[in-house]
């Protein structure tokens, strides 16, 4: 708790996302960008927790977020996605969806690519409610029910799926490489091939009982059949897409919607969610021994096989760990990041060791040490 540094903003934060680093260092991040929502004015704002820019004479000690740039933004920042090391694209409550450059340099924004009202309805404009980037590819979904691809190098829309689905899609993430997955507002977890030429999707998966709205999904960076998604009974749902139709597990996680699931990028037995009820939880998968996961006992351990382990060489973990997950059994372990909060907390990010959030009490959050 002692590592997390606050920086009060004046403004409501809707999400937050880290640059991406090299590959091939161990570089940990070390800028991140912040959308805002609910403001008279909304901004997108990019941020330093290096000595970019910053003199000595600044207040903040080490670790302290401090502001490299910003740019009015037009309309609530739904979500914030990088593209490359300098480009982020951004969508918007009026259904734009825009490109913003970040110029090093000179510390400045510019607007790269814009596309003004993509999400519709017949007489109106649709929020644009999330994006998935994978360079130069770009997808949104809509409260209209659209799934729409761009290309960075085109300045117009690729394709456009116009009614994916009768209800709000909330969140899309990308499965593979030309597959996506998006979550709705009727608990429905959709499977998109784009290489059929089909505007249905190729696999549907869902809650069982009550329609309980989705708000986010993640896909194990390692496995990708190993889906996490959150949604408004505050519920962590981990789903095995390749096994039936219905989540493998469902674990209790906050008393209020969970607005954002992250696995670790490098690391996925360590998993990150945050919620409206002022909570960011820290999960992690513990076997009981140094034996792995999926040679212990367990419920439902029949199912794993070996292709649900990571692949040789490297540590990657062993995603069975999720597919044995039962906290009952203290198979997962959670832990809260922040200090007591209120107000929701919106957007997380995690990268390296290093943990950002943003939350409607105007502030953000940045932990560099996180036990990974």
């Amino acid at each position: 708790m002692e590592s997390v540094n606050a920086k009060y903003v004046s403004q409501k934060i809707s999400k937050t996302r880290w640059r991406p680093v090299s590959h091939s260092t161990l570089q940990q991040p070390d800028i991140f960008a912040t959308g805002s929502w609910d403001n008279e004015d909304n901004k997108i704002s990019f941020w330093s927790i290096g000595n970019h820019g910053s003199s000595a004479l600044d207040d903040g000690f080490e670790g302290d977020p401090q502001l490299l740039c910003e740019h009015k933004h037009d309309g609530d920042v739904l979500d914030l996605q990088f593209l490359d090391q300098d480009k982020i694209v951004t969508t918007s409550s009026t259904g734009a969806v825009t490109i913003f450059r970040h110029h090093q340099n000179s510390q400045t924004i510019s607007v790269s690519q814009r596309w003004p009202g993509v999400h519709c309805y017949p007489c109106d404009n649709a929020p644009c409610t999330g994006v998935v980037c994978s360079s130069p590819e770009i997808v949104t979904v809509g409260e209209d029910g659209r799934i729409v691809v761009f290309r960075a190098d085109q300045e117009g829309v690729v394709r456009v799926i116009e009614n994916a689905d009768s209800s709000t899609i909330h969140a899309v993430t990308y499965l593979r490489t030309t597959e996506i997955l998006t979550v709705n507002s009727i608990g429905q977890l959709k499977l998109w091939d784009f290489r059929q030429q089909s505007n249905s999707p190729s696999q549907i998966l869902s809650l069982s009982g009550d329609r309980v709205p989705l708000h986010c999904v993640d896909r194990h960076p390692n496995q990708q059949h190993i889906v996490a998604t959150g949604g408004q009974d505050g519920m962590l749902c981990v789903w095995d897409i390749r096994q039936g139709s219905a989540p493998f597990s469902l674990m209790e996680a906050h008393s209020a919607e969970m607005w954002e699931v992250h696995f670790h990028p490098s690391n996925p037995d360590h998993l990150f969610t945050c919620s409206e009820d002022g909570s960011l939880l820290h999960w992690e998968t513990s076997a009981q021994s140094d034996m792995p996961s999926f040679l212990q006992g367990g419920r439902n351990n029949s199912m794993i096989s070996r292709s649900a382990m990571a692949p040789a060489g490297g540590n990657q973990s062993l995603i069975s760990a999720w597919l044995s997950g039962d906290s009952s059994k203290g198979r997962v372990e959670t832990t809260h990041m922040l200090p007591s909060q209120t107000l929701s907390v919106n957007s997380l990010d995690v990268l390296g060791q290093c943990l950002v959030c943003g939350t409607d009490g105007e502030a953000i959050f940045v932990n560099s040490q996180v036990p990974v």
